[in-house]
């Protein structure tokens, strides 16, 4: 059965120009996978040590609602700017020749 279906893939005509193209390097996997490794990173540095738990529960508890908004905002910026770095990447990599 799977002799048969591999003899029908090896017979089947190829598209022009399928065997040239490379395999595209996906660029937004990469940029998020290293934010999101950064940012557990940085969550577990924050939170191995008591002391350091005990600075950012303190700081997290005196902020005023003013902070919290620019700081939410701050946050919303970042991701825009990690999914902006993703896509110039790409089209960077789209206008590169093969």
């Amino acid at each position: 059965m799977f002799a048969e279906a591999d003899a029908e893939t090896a017979a089947a005509p190829e598209a022009p120009g399928a065997a040239s193209t490379a395999p595209r390097t996906r660029w937004a996997a990469i940029v998020w996978g290293l934010f999101f490794a950064g940012l557990a990173f940085g969550g577990i540095w924050l939170l191995s040590d008591p002391q350091r738990r005990d600075s950012v529960t303190d700081w997290l508890a005196g902020l005023a609602p003013a902070t919290i908004i620019a700081v939410s905002l701050l946050a919303v910026g970042v991701l825009v700017l990690v999914a902006g770095l993703a896509g110039l990447l790409r089209r960077l990599q789209r206008r590169m020749p093969h």
